[in-house]
């Protein structure tokens, strides 16, 4: 009996003996470019199983994985590589290979099977980035530990087992991507990757697969929503569509499942943490992102005297668990969210009698545009690098399919135009970083300490973006 598939991606198919094989092939390439226990190595690459083999390696080794953007620019990648001082690279984009030696995916090696080592719970596993309320992006450091914690929270959460078949569309750089390729190959469930999001691609594969979980963020939620012939797709198959990274639209959620019958499983979590809560499965409402997953504790302390408060009380939400960061890079950050073993998450919330927890708003300055994490800062230092803006400060408007559309306040030097510092952002970072929109004022209201009075610019240009 021939063993199973795990991983499908286009044409090909692959088995976990050949994933593992492939990963072993490359640490032995790996290890004979210096590659050992300890060292961080920088991993840049699109959508692709190579991907999926090159985390293996590097975990074979005892290294640790920095996982970069394909849609990062230079500048911000040099940032990336400065904070975590990675002594190796590997992947398949330019940017990376023209600031260090990059081993190049599409190298040839040969598979060599070999027994995983277990790894130490203690060493670092993974750094992704993600960005505090002010500032350039971070990095959060997972240890093998907590990572392992997040994955068995998330198999728990989504009932995954494998019997499952899933699809992936969204960046495996990012916390979530990366959590459903780990969790899904841990739980023996079938798994497509897919090389971008593509609509259409996506409903032919659930057919086609016979997907039983979708994950879905806003912008596919959605492009599923306004699909003029979402009832021609057999959607059958699903078990339930899982919605995270940002706040759950009902009213496009409801029109999905009135089309199509499926349902939908909110959840939430953070790099940081990154799974917090989850909707019961069979259970799940849209007015809530879930009750805490068992192994973490939640709590909302007041806003004013950090003190917790009762069910129904409004503050912020802080959490516990064993799948916690080990920390920020640079570290001096990392006490501005945890204290006492606690996370800080910076949303405001509240947990009802039930447990039930409800997102009302977020006390960091962060901008969430489909699910990635744009620091106005980093925008802004962009904009202060024109010499036509006096000043700027950069904040977050509703968007009803990204969730958050960035806008930018400018305080003109002189004759500027917008458009022109659309395009110096889109140049020098992320397309998702771009503002949408430009407002031209006469000054940035500020406070004394020189702190943006960013509430007050939402209050006057706050309206949503017109698409």
């Amino acid at each position: 009996m021939s063993a199973p598939t795990v991983l499908a991606f286009d044409e090909q198919e692959y088995t976990r003996e050949r994933l593992d094989a492939l990963a072993g092939g490359l640490a032995a390439v790996l290890a004979a470019r210096g590659v050992g226990p300890g060292d961080r190595v920088a991993l840049m690459s699109s959508n692709r199983p190579e991907f999926v083999v090159a985390v293996h390696a590097i975990w074979r080794l005892g290294a640790a994985v920095v996982l970069l953007s394909p849609a990062w620019k230079r500048a911000e990648v040099e940032h990336a590589l400065a904070v975590t001082r990675p002594a190796h690279a590997a992947g398949d984009h330019p940017v990376l290979a023209g600031l260090m030696p990059m081993l190049h995916l599409d190298a040839p090696f040969a598979a060599a099977p070999a027994d995983a080592p277990v790894p130490d719970r203690r060493a670092d596993a993974v750094l992704v980035f993600s960005s505090g309320t002010t500032g350039m992006p971070k990095a959060v450091r997972h240890t093998h530990g907590s990572l392992a914690a997040a994955v068995r929270h998330w198999r728990d959460a989504l009932g995954l087992t494998a019997a499952d078949r899933i699809q992936i569309t969204t960046p495996p750089s990012h916390i979530l991507g990366l959590l459903n390729i780990v969790t899904a190959l841990e739980a023996g469930a079938w798994t497509r990757l897919h090389r971008r999001f593509d609509l259409e691609r996506m409903l032919h594969h659930i057919e086609a697969d016979r997907i039983t979980v979708e994950m879905a963020v806003a912008p596919i939620a959605l492009a599923l929503a306004s699909h003029p012939k979402l009832e021609e797709h057999d959607l059958s198959s699903l078990r339930y569509i899982m919605w995270g990274a940002t706040p759950v639209a009902p009213e496009i959620a409801e029109t999905v499942t009135r089309r199509t019958g499926v349902g939908w499983v909110p959840a939430y979590g953070t790099s940081e943490l990154p799974v917090i809560a989850c909707n019961p499965i069979g259970d799940a409402r849209l007015d809530s992102v879930g009750r805490p997953v068992p192994g973490v504790l939640l709590r909302v302390v007041s806003l004013d005297t950090g003190e917790p408060v009762g069910p129904g009380g409004v503050g912020e939400i802080e959490a516990r668990a064993e799948s916690l960061m080990a920390g920020y890079l640079p570290a001096e950050a990392t006490a501005e969210a945890l204290h006492d073993g606690w996370y800080r998450t910076g949303d405001v919330g509240s947990l009802d009698a039930g447990g039930r927890l409800r997102l009302t708003d977020r006390s960091k300055e962060m901008i969430k545009v489909r699910g990635f994490q744009v620091a106005p800062a980093e925008v802004e230092a962009v904009l202060h690098g024109h010499p036509a803006v006096a000043d700027c400060a950069v904040f977050g408007v509703p968007d009803a399919a990204d969730g958050e559309a960035v806008v930018a306040a400018v305080a003109p030097a002189g004759d500027v135009d917008p458009a022109e510092l659309v395009a110096l952002v889109g140049d020098r970072l992320a397309s998702y970083k771009r503002p949408r929109r430009v407002v031209l004022v006469p000054e940035i209201p500020r406070l004394p300490s020189g702190k943006v009075l960013r509430r007050v610019l939402k209050e006057s240009h706050g309206r949503p973006v017109d698409r």
